[in-house]
């Protein structure tokens, strides 16, 4: 049996209908460089969506590696309930100089979800201890996608991940996201007011005596379709959470770490918020690891003598893995001694203007939206109308599985297509992907 047949015996793949295998069955990764996949027949892939958007440095970057061989000969993991090691305070020491001002106190956990839900956790005790008990609900943008875990995904807010699960998640308020594409107020992102920002400001005079936190994700909703917003919606997001007495939870578990041209999105608004989730990224995409980072106001309402129960008993067996902590160090000293986002920064640019060059005309691409490295095609049915595709043809999975064959790891989400490479991508490779993308598109869609 080879290893195709016993995957499809044994393995239940993520966010996948497993009857799509028998038509696309899964592409056996033997190692990878760079940005690029090489399959066991020697088939090579440029991982252009940095394989879930955590390859940060490009696979099997050298300096990561020996980081990570040499802590596995020192230390490989220990309880991090009264113990600690140095790649764990580094790293933290590290990011709190990085990181929007205030936030200092850092909670480990082991995925993005998990982040999630210790944020939202955190935010209800905090309340619930500082004398507002009233404070148990949360806010969230419409599109809005923060993990599968039952508290991520009740704020999460894409019918195709939670439909079903409706019943046993909390009960949301719910404020229309912006979508800057089909705006309803005919304006556009780069000139605008964020007159959308009108509905999370009812929503606030409404509910904000019951809501204890508000989280987003800073200026771009992954799922939703790599949604872009203007950084004038977060500042007013930050004023309205101050105002109302709401925590902001920032979920920069995709956004963080250079990926929208800053250091952290936030950074584009010039707002911290009182929480602040990490991942992907974090460890350049070598181990699982996230982190939920808070203000000193916040640890200080669980800061208490043992008897008074305020302590935050969220814990996680892999909290503060040393070889996720050392790959994550690697991390910040290769971003700051290679230059790496002023590197990226300087070929976003090329990248997107490659793309508009190429696609800005076809009749089916209704947008075509960046920030940073990130871009995305919107496809649609009628440009003019911005009519979208009926979802039921699957217009981006067609033109996925067409990408594939020809080397390129273009996986959609619904009908938008993204590039999210890693940030080490060079201007050289841009051409022939982009090529790829174009004639894939015009053989599903003329």
């Amino acid at each position: 049996m080879d290893l195709v047949q016993k995957d499809l015996q044994h393995i239940w793949h993520p966010c996948s209908q497993m009857k799509d295998y028998e038509e696309l069955p899964p592409i056996i990764i033997d190692h990878a460089k760079g940005l690029y996949l090489y399959d066991v027949d020697g088939k090579k892939y440029a991982d252009v969506v940095s394989s879930w958007w955590c390859n940060l440095l490009g696979h099997c970057n050298p300096r990561i590696n020996n980081a990570v061989k040499n802590q596995i000969d020192k230390l490989e993991h220990v309880i991090f309930a009264n113990f600690s090691h140095a790649p764990a305070i580094n790293l933290c020491d590290s990011l709190s100089r990085l990181l929007p001002k205030g936030l200092t106190k850092f909670l480990f956990t082991d995925n993005g979800s998990s982040a999630i839900e210790a944020a939202m956790k955190m935010s209800f005790q905090y309340h619930y201890q500082t004398g507002q008990p009233q404070k148990t609900r949360f806010m969230a943008l419409s599109d809005a996608y923060h993990g599968e875990t039952v508290g991520a995904l009740s704020v999460g807010g894409v019918d195709l991940y939670s439909q079903i699960y409706k019943p046993m998640l909390l009960d949301i308020i719910r404020v229309d996201g912006p979508d800057c594409y089909r705006c309803r107020y005919n304006q556009h992102r780069d000139s605008c007011q964020a007159q959308c920002f009108a509905d999370a400001e009812a929503a606030f005079a409404e509910h904000a005596d019951t809501v204890c936190a508000f989280i987003a994700e800073p200026l771009v909703q992954g799922a939703a379709g790599m949604r872009i917003y203007p950084p004038l919606y977060l500042k007013k997001l930050r004023e309205a959470c101050d105002k109302y007495k709401v925590h902001l939870i920032a979920d920069e578990i995709a956004t963080g770490f250079g990926r929208t041209g800053k250091l952290f999105a936030c950074d584009h608004a010039g707002i911290s918020p009182d929480i602040i989730c990490l991942s992907k990224g974090l460890t350049g995409g070598y181990l699982p690891m996230a982190l939920a980072v808070t203000t000193q106001t916040i640890y200080d309402a669980f800061y208490a003598d043992y008897g008074e129960g305020k302590a935050f008993l969220h814990s996680h067996t892999y909290s503060g893995n040393p070889l996720a902590c050392s790959a994550a160090n690697e991390v910040l000293a290769i971003l700051k001694e290679e230059q790496i986002l002023e590197k990226a920064n300087e070929n976003a640019p090329y990248f997107h203007q490659l793309l508009l060059d190429s696609l800005a005309d076809h009749p089916h691409v209704g947008e075509i939206r960046s920030i940073g490295l990130i871009n995305a095609i919107e496809l649609v049915a009628d440009k003019s109308s911005k009519q979208p595709f009926d979802s039921g043809k699957r217009i981006g999975y067609q033109i996925y599985k067409k990408t594939l064959a020809k080397g390129v790891v273009l996986r959609p989400l619904g009908d938008v297509l993204y590039f999210n490479p890693p940030l080490t991508i060079k201007r050289a490779d841009m051409p022939a992907i982009i090529q790829v993308c174009r004639e894939c598109i015009n053989e599903i869609l003329g």
